[in-house]
């Protein structure tokens, strides 16, 4: 097999690797889908494979002295920006789409892998990422924690307690609570935002 086309299978395996994990999140709705995770895949082994063959003539220069893994080294931490646009802040210290943006990392390091033609360790990758996103979620499921939202208004501050009362059970668990009052003549009405945690049930 000549050299280019060994090129090409590379960045078909990194991009059919990347879009099985990108299945994955759009099954779930999540914010990058298969696409997204083509193309972080398929980029990171085109750039991996420049890094490595893109300067072989250079390098032969008298006098030059590069560092091929320089050029692939920028995806690990350019592929930062990429995940943070993943990364939706909900309300106060409630954080959606890092499991996301972590997916999209590894799946920058799968890309990278395959373009230096380490297939095996590339389709391992892919596989333990799977595992991660889909295994351990249904293995853990007893003991993981469900985020949501909850507002609701009254004008009865006897109602406020008894809301506090019920979710401070051990079925729920508040991450941040907003409460705001306007008051109308002589009515006070609450105004109360609340992230919870719900424990999850099989």
């Amino acid at each position: 097999m000549s050299m280019t086309w060994d090129f090409i299978l590379r960045l078909f395996v990194a991009g059919a690797l990347g879009t099985v994990i990108g299945l994955d999140r759009e099954y779930r709705a999540k914010e990058a889908g298969y696409r997204t995770h083509f193309l972080v895949s398929l980029g990171s082994a085109l750039i991996m494979i420049v890094s490595q063959y893109g300067f072989m003539e250079v390098v032969k220069m008298e006098g030059i002295d590069l560092d091929p893994s320089r050029v692939a080294a920028q995806v690990v931490s350019g592929i930062g920006f990429l995940g943070v646009g993943t990364i939706i802040v909900t309300g106060q210290r409630h954080v959606c789409g890092l499991t996301t943006a972590a997916g999209i990392w590894a799946t920058s390091g799968i890309g990278l892998a395959i373009g230096a033609g380490m297939y095996w360790l590339g389709i391992s990758a892919t596989i333990l990422t799977l595992i991660g996103l889909e295994a351990l979620s249904y293995l853990f499921k007893s003991i993981g924690m469900k985020s949501s939202m909850v507002e609701f208004s009254t004008d009865n501050k006897e109602t406020l307690n008894r809301m506090a009362k019920k979710f401070n059970s051990k079925e729920y668990n508040i991450v941040s609570y907003q409460l705001d009052e306007k008051r109308l003549g002589e009515v006070t009405t609450y105004y109360v935002t609340m992230v919870i945690k719900i424990q999850e049930i099989q």
